[in-house]
């Protein structure tokens, strides 16, 4: 049997687990503030202020899945269902807030921005309610609904209206064909190469934002460019074949 001292400093350890996996929970739970801070930016047309309360809020989705199996929230804080709530978090700064801000733009005029928002709307609960979204490998079967950065380069790049339905069909067909799109965080293929890109993504997006998508046409081609090569080198990888690691 263990002696008290030992009892309580077992006890005290566990005590520190269950905090840390119910403080991971917490930190997840601070995207729907971030959400809601989104929306009411996008609400008063502030669109500098939309993009980088999103900005954070993709900051801490990206922090919160490795703190989660750091701290194995599944079993100090399975109260919670942490994939379930990163999933609502998710589809309100991917799915619903670019959508909004979408259509309260104006960049889609008349039916074209009704159409363009209700497509992305229906068809992106549809697949974040997919149990198949996820591979083997990490990556996501599908285009898995990243309308935040699609609008941004949107905003940025303001193309003609024709071109932004065309790509919001194309994205929304291509969420429920069998094409591959990678995670740069946790898909491991290329991902030196990957995860780089993601982050001069970030930062290119941020410039666009606090320059209020007043952008110099380089940031234009460079976030066309960084964009294109995320949305396809999950379809390259299906492509071509991995080289077996020889021992």
């Amino acid at each position: 049997m263990l002696a008290p001292t030992d009892r309580l400093c077992v006890s005290r350890a566990m005590n520190k687990q269950i905090l840390s996996a119910f403080s991971v929970h917490l930190l997840t739970a601070t995207g729907a503030i971030f959400s809601m801070l989104a929306i009411i930016a996008a609400a008063n047309e502030a669109w500098e202020v939309m993009y980088l309360w999103l900005v954070v809020a993709f900051a801490v989705d990206g922090i919160d899945g490795p703190l989660a199996r750091r701290y194995d929230v599944k079993t100090h804080a399975g109260q919670i269902d942490g994939v379930l709530l990163d999933l609502i978090i998710d589809f309100l700064t991917y799915v619903f807030i670019p959508a909004f801000a979408l259509y309260q733009s104006g960049l889609l005029p008349g039916w074209t921005g009704w159409f363009g928002v209700l497509v992305i709307a229906f068809a992106s609960s549809i697949y974040f309610a997919d149990t198949r979204m996820k591979t083997a490998d990490n990556s996501f079967s599908g285009f898995p609904g990243c309308w935040n950065m699609v609008v941004l380069v949107f905003f940025a790049v303001e193309p003609p209206w024709p071109t932004m339905v065309g790509l919001i069909l194309l994205l929304t067909v291509a969420m429920f064909l069998p094409l591959k799109f990678i995670h740069p965080v946790r898909t491991r293929r290329w991902r030196k190469l990957s995860l780089p890109l993601a982050t001069l993504w970030v930062v290119l997006a941020l410039v666009a934002t606090l320059m209020n998508f007043a952008t110099p046409g380089w940031i234009e081609g460079a976030l066309i460019l960084v964009s294109l090569y995320l949305l396809v080198v999950g379809i390259a990888q299906q492509i071509i074949p991995e080289r077996k690691r020889t021992a």
